[in-house]
């Protein structure tokens, strides 16, 4: 009976993917945005082929070592909505965002800093000190193992700084410190750090072609798809593969760095992952490295190749340097100073980037709304105060709707509710049971969170 059923669920993701739209060219395949007048997705349709349900994604971007406290801030709802000095790149989207404040992880307090505030984040599960790595699977794995199947991937998980090893002083494994996403107790899974690799993954770019451009291989197929669709789709069409092309622009930049990377390193006989940047062939300037994995993660929401995106931005004990907020220290020490008027513009610009990635989505027209409206992008990281190394509190955005499902425009305040009311895990089976994934239970929560 098991492998009946196997059997039947693989023919009907094979059937849903086979509806799809995709451009073929040589090593290379392009999924394309949802359109009007084509049958995609293999959602069910109504008058027009118009789907009347669009997929819901979500995504979580995290960063390290807190928020600058004075600036951390909500006030109001919707449109009248008052925010903190941090969080003012959200300005033209706080009526879609949720700030929320008071939630915690019960197993990353009372265990020592950093690596144990870190690795359980989106578990929940207790870490095993020492050699032997043990937490638990994270939930957008878990959203990850039970949508997946009705995407060409099941997940993407991106990072834009090179994971650390060894150990720290609380005796936890710096995999923690350098890992969000989990695919079981003991495996983190692998995240891709260089853009170049990202972006031929969201085109199963390959080949000895790959330095080629994609849309140059695929451009008799978009011809001869642009002369059967709708106006105002290939209007839409247009549209993607000119923010294609910008990207893959730059990405091509990325490439040459990478290659020279591979190069150096086998002529001083050093593993790529143990250079600095640039040397390691990382975007020197971390703002293009930034921009460009949100501008991937926007195009593969776009076209439907993923509905799951981890997007660790900086790891716990950073070594970023942000000479362009007038900064010195790196992003670590600075967070020990985490009132001071660099370290909140630090943290804004962690904010900013959550904005940048929703406003490209909301620039995306999909069905009566956006890309963005059928989406939740999930902005946390691992503390409240880096001074403190305090984790009894942490700094929580959401924007998107989810397709309704999510109302936003929020200020949800759970500071002084008590513990088994705060579980940030409660947040995680409010959110997973918006996305059509329904638990009895996650890391410690048995029950949702109130007023999500």
């Amino acid at each position: 009976m098991r492998e009946t059923r196997d059997d039947t669920s693989a023919a009907a993701r094979q059937l849903r993917l086979s509806r799809r739209t995709f451009l073929r060219g040589v090593g290379v395949t392009m999924a394309l945005p949802w359109m009007e007048s084509l049958p995609v997705w293999g959602a069910e349709t109504m008058a027009g082929d118009v789907p009347t349900a669009m997929p819901k994604r979500f995504a979580a971007l995290f960063w390290g070592n807190g928020v600058n406290g004075n600036h951390w801030w909500a006030k109001g709802s919707g449109a009248s909505m008052e925010l903190g000095k941090s969080l003012e790149p959200m300005e033209k989207l706080k009526a879609k965002m949720n700030f929320i404040d008071g939630l915690f992880n019960k197993s990353a307090t009372g265990v020592g800093i950093h690596p144990g505030q870190t690795g359980n984040l989106l578990s929940g599960v207790p870490l095993l000190k020492g050699a032997v790595l043990k937490g638990g699977i994270s939930m957008d794995q878990v959203l990850a193992n039970r949508i997946g199947q009705d995407s060409v991937q099941p997940s993407m998980v991106l990072g834009c700084e090179q994971p650390i090893t060894g150990y720290h002083e609380s005796n936890f494994s710096m995999a923690y410190s350098s890992h969000i996403s989990w695919q079981s107790a003991e495996s983190p899974v692998p995240m891709e750090v260089y853009p170049s690799l990202a972006f031929d993954s969201l085109f199963e770019n390959r080949g000895n072609r790959r330095a080629q451009s994609i849309l140059d291989r695929v451009k008799d197929d978009a011809a001869s798809l642009s002369r059967k669709v709708s106006g105002s789709d290939k209007t839409k069409l247009d549209e993607y593969l000119t923010s294609v092309r910008e990207v893959e622009k730059r990405i091509d930049r990325a490439r040459g760095d990478q290659s020279k990377a591979v190069e150096n390193a086998r002529g001083k006989d050093v593993p790529v992952v143990m250079m600095k940047r640039p040397d390691n062939g990382l975007p020197e300037d971390i703002r293009e490295h930034m921009r460009l994995m949100c501008d991937i993660t926007a195009l593969a929401f776009q076209t439907d190749k993923t509905r799951v995106v981890t997007l660790l931005l900086c790891r716990d004990l950073s070594g970023l340097f942000y000479p362009f907020l007038d900064v010195r220290k790196s992003h670590h020490s600075a967070s020990h100073e985490d009132l001071t008027d660099g370290y909140e513009r630090i943290t804004r610009y962690y904010c900013s980037q959550l904005a940048y990635l929703a406003g490209r989505l909301d620039a995306m027209p999909e069905g009566s709304g956006t890309v963005l409206d059928n989406s939740c992008l999930l902005l946390l990281s691992n503390m409240w105060s880096g001074n403190r190394h305090d984790s009894s509190r942490l700094p929580i955005l959401t924007v998107g709707g989810l397709g309704g499902a999510l109302e936003t425009g929020r200020v949800l305040s759970y500071v002084d509710k008590p513990q088994p009311e705060k579980k940030v895990c409660g947040l995680y089976l409010s959110l997973m049971d918006k996305m059509g994934v329904q638990l009895d239970r996650f890391g410690d929560a048995d029950s949702r969170l109130a007023g999500i």
